[in-house]
């Protein structure tokens, strides 16, 4: 079978409950995606520490060319004073990763919040339990006001510190946002360009404004916007199904084709739209959710498609428990099936077989 894309699985470091070896175990996993965790935002990555992020993977048989992720600084997408003395910090990490070989970069220019959820374990009527959005329950909570805590936030502010950024984004719309997101990867793809290394932005997650805060990466005519931004090809797109899918005006197939060439990243999950703006997160396979996996990944291969993959948010089974969403077994679930639906695909095509397993 001829494999144009590489299957990876998120790692999150020696702490994560799933290990490198059980990792290495799932059939035709090529690497991992990982992070150096102990340097905070900002700052510069000790090329030591990125370093035994390379050695652990490659002692276990794995590749490390996929990092999610290097965040960006909130003075960088507030475009305060300090933000050049950041975007060189950013710029230098750029040329470290790829000393040791990295070739992607997932990052994403969502303010102050990552991924939200509003439930980490929903339990689903097999029994398994999963992560979950609805977004009247999140919106109910005063995130300025309360000790505010959500799945999905790196709870790193103190409710006074949080309270002030969010006074400080009351100034940036999203026009000012894209602003700064242009000074942002204008200054960083020259030296993507040098190292050929790509910048894979993921989607807001959800694809649509909370808190009053601004969000700019939703679909396809931010897409559009980003090229026209920086026409480079290393200015790309990680293309989260589930982020994107959240959305039911998002035409994910539709995006594959027209942003081939920009797609260098996949983060391949279902959810299962439950209302409006309300969603689960569901089994990969398209019967267990909205999304068609099968037209998603068809569209990716006739694209040519020859980057990285890797199975997102799983549900915890079979009684594991662990970071929610980060599970082993669900996600090897999900890399079986999807690899098993590129082999079709390959087969539908004419593609002959010609890997080992």
């Amino acid at each position: 079978m001829k494999i144009n894309m590489k299957m990876t699985f998120r790692w999150y470091g020696e702490r994560d409950p799933v290990t490198l070896a059980a990792i290495r175990q799932i059939p035709q996993m090529s690497g991992i995606v990982s992070a150096v965790y102990s340097v905070p935002a900002g700052g510069v990555w000790p090329e030591g520490e990125i370093g035994k992020v390379k050695a652990a993977a490659n002692a276990a048989g794995l590749e490390f060319e996929v990092v999610e992720s290097v965040p960006v600084h909130e003075s960088i997408k507030l475009g305060r004073s300090e933000r050049d003395v950041l975007i060189e910090n950013y710029r230098e990490n750029i040329r470290r990763l790829a000393r040791v070989g990295v070739k992607c970069i997932c990052y994403n220019f969502m303010p102050v919040f990552d991924w939200l959820r509003s439930d980490l374990a929903r339990v689903l009527p097999d029994g398994s339990n999963a992560l979950a959005y609805d977004d009247t329950a999140v919106l109910s909570l005063d995130p300025a006001k309360t000790e505010l805590s959500l799945p999905g936030w790196d709870e790193s502010y103190s409710k006074a510190e949080l309270r002030a950024l969010l006074d400080e984004y009351k100034a940036i719309d999203e026009e000012k946002l894209w602003e700064n997101f242009a000074a942002f990867i204008n200054a960083i793809i020259p030296v993507c360009e040098e190292t050929g290394v790509n910048m894979a932005i993921h989607p807001d997650d959800p694809p649509w404004g909370i808190f009053g805060l601004p969000r700019i990466i939703t679909g396809d005519q931010s897409y559009a916007r980003m090229k026209e931004i920086n026409p480079s090809a290393r200015n790309g797109i990680t293309l989260c199904l589930g982020s994107l899918g959240a959305d039911p005006q998002n035409d994910i197939a539709a995006l594959a084709k027209k942003y081939a060439d920009r797609i260098h990243f996949v983060h391949a999950r279902n959810i299962k739209i439950t209302g409006e703006r309300c969603f689960e997160e569901a089994p990969h396979p398209t019967i267990c959710g909205s999304l068609d996996m099968y037209g998603i990944l068809k569209a990716l291969h006739s694209s040519g498609f020859d980057g990285y993959i890797r199975p997102d948010h799983g549900r915890m089974i079979w009684g594991e428990s662990g970071r929610p969403g980060y599970g082993l077994y669900d996600r090897a679930l999900g890399a079986m099936y999807l690899q098993g639906l590129w082999e079709g695909i390959h087969n539908s095509e004419g593609e002959t077989r010609n890997a080992e397993c």
